[in-house]
């Protein structure tokens, strides 16, 4: 028989034993015996329940399959698949949520209860079944399914904070130390190239005195989108502190973490937003440190090189990209509306990298071999 569905009525009567009125759900009835099946579906459906009908507990599990059931009541004498079995294969397909499954026993089964409590069931009813009992059973299961799904939810919420930043939806500061430890240590293992850049919003507080901090909020939502836009499924972006953002670049050499950089940069740079009677326009500082260098050993000095070279590119002005790079160079783009071009900076042995001073056009590391990043 297949499945068939009768709709509850808007307004359920009530009870005939003055019960209150059940709080609805999506039932399943499995009964070889129509008589049976159909007096429990008539019985649960005048109560406010939607209910489903199958007459063989293969017929239940592949409903259950599809879902959208929220209570299951198995017969436990039915061809083709016995409520038992039923029942041990539903408690499997479920293991990760609760699906509460009540056996449909007849009252001098005590073994058949037993068993079937054994393998996962959650209850039993009966029969010749009492109105009142089973209202109140199948009400007690769903409370408990409607709790357990709560603390799910809430489970899953605070897995999500854990890891991803809630203004942004990017991985916060927690979860990026995770996985800048597990990139570089697997760029170690194979010798990979491994890139890290850290930007930072220029003048953030301009946008927050024009248009409040919601403005603000605007603006790092959008640095985020233009994040994502503009690297791999592989690379991994971070909210790094308040304005502050980091991208992760797996396998990427010189040239393809500037094309990455400098992509970012006039994906944001294109963008503007509306303040009180204003339109803002946003730029980005950018520091760029690759893995294997001669300054950078581990992971913390590949977040330090990134900061050195962010905080020379606030220093001149904002709006560039620098690249600390394995010589001790850094490298800063020029900052124009035509495609960025890279200078070569040399430092001085007794000098620090921010001291370095632009000169001309160098030479860019060598070209990435097969299958790296290249610019674009």
């Amino acid at each position: 028989m297949a499945d068939s569905e009768r709709p509850s009525a808007s307004e359920p009567p009530s009870s005939s034993l003055g019960l209150p009125r059940p709080r609805g759900g999506t039932l399943l009835v499995a009964d070889d015996d129509r008589m049976t099946r159909e007096l429990l579906a008539n019985t649960l459906r005048s109560h406010g329940f939607t209910v489903l009908t199958t007459e063989d507990g293969q017929s239940a599990v592949e409903r259950v399959a599809r879902g959208g059931i929220d209570l299951v009541l198995l017969d436990v004498m039915m061809p083709r698949l016995s409520g038992l079995e039923a029942c041990r294969l539903l408690k499997g397909m479920t293991s990760d949520t609760f699906l509460p499954v009540v056996l449909v026993t007849v009252k001098t089964d005590t073994a058949s209860r037993v068993e079937g409590l054994r393998i996962g069931a959650d209850d039993y009813v009966c029969k010749p079944f009492d109105e009142a009992e089973l209202l109140a059973r199948v009400e007690a299961m769903l409370r408990i399914k409607r709790l357990h799904d709560h603390v799910g939810r809430a489970r899953a919420k605070l897995e999500q904070m854990s890891v991803h930043d809630e203004l942004t939806g990017l991985y916060n500061y927690r979860h990026l130390h995770v996985r800048l430890g597990e990139e570089f240590k697997r760029a170690e293992r194979y010798h990979d190239p491994l890139a890290c850049v850290v930007l930072d919003v220029d003048r953030l507080q301009q946008a927050n005195d024009a248009g409040g901090r919601g403005l603000g909020d605007d603006v790092l939502r959008a640095v985020a989108e233009a994040l994502r836009k503009s690297v791999r499924e592989v690379d991994v972006v971070a909210r790094f502190g308040g304005d502050e953002f980091l991208v992760i670049l797996p396998s990427t050499h010189f040239a393809g973490s500037v094309t990455v950089a400098e992509r970012i940069w006039r994906e944001v740079g294109a963008r503007t937003f509306s303040g009180h009677q204003r339109t803002l326009g946003v730029t980005l500082s950018m520091g760029v440190a690759l893995f294997p260098s001669r300054d950078v050993r581990t992971k913390d000095a590949l977040l330090r090189a990134a900061d050195t070279a962010l905080l020379q590119a606030k220093r001149d002005g904002g709006n560039r990209i620098c690249v600390f790079q394995q010589t001790g160079y850094v490298y800063t783009p020029v900052v124009g509306p035509s495609p960025a071009t890279t200078e070569r900076a040399p430092r001085p042995p007794s000098a620090r990298p921010a001291s370095a001073r632009p000169v001309a056009r160098g030479a860019r590391s060598d070209r990435p071999p097969p299958g790296r990043r290249e610019p674009e």
